[in-house]
């Protein structure tokens, strides 16, 4: 993954497409940062996990400066915030849908009923249960509606 967003970036300058050049040099600085926090060599190739740990870190940072631009009333801050969220989630694995984690919770819910002092301790086993493949918002939003 490192290697591919590593080489994303030569095509991007020749494009002269600077707004996908930032981000895929962020990126790169973001993994060269994970590299080093984790007490490797900053030429050590991060691996896949920790890559995809990197990138939603990031695109969670992207959302949160997006809702605080929409509500401190600089939208045009947001849309460059939005530009880069749009080029970190291609790196993303592809997220399950809310009917899809829905149709997950209702399972495990069927399997072992959850009363709602205990919500927090299921939406982490959820969370485990689908791995990175799943928002951990909106798996809290569907649980939140589903358990009572």
């Amino acid at each position: 993954m490192q290697e591919t967003i590593k080489s994303a970036i030569k095509p991007a300058m020749l494009a002269k497409d600077h707004v996908r050049l930032g981000t895929l040099r962020m990126l790169v600085a973001a993994f060269t940062n994970e590299l080093v926090t984790q007490g490797h060599p900053p030429t050590d190739p991060l691996s896949d996990e920790d890559c995809i740990k990197v990138i939603k870190r990031l695109a969670k940072q992207r959302k949160d400066s997006i809702d605080q631009f929409v509500a401190g009333g600089r939208p045009e801050l947001a849309e460059d915030e939005k530009a880069e969220l749009a080029i970190i989630e291609e790196f993303l694995p592809a997220q399950m849908s809310e009917a899809e984690i829905e149709e997950k919770v209702k399972a495990k819910l069927a399997e072992s009923p959850v009363d709602a002092s205990m919500k927090g301790k299921f939406v982490g086993m959820m969370m485990k249960e689908l791995g990175g493949n799943a928002d951990g918002t909106l798996v809290k939003q569907v649980i939140d509606r589903l358990v009572i």
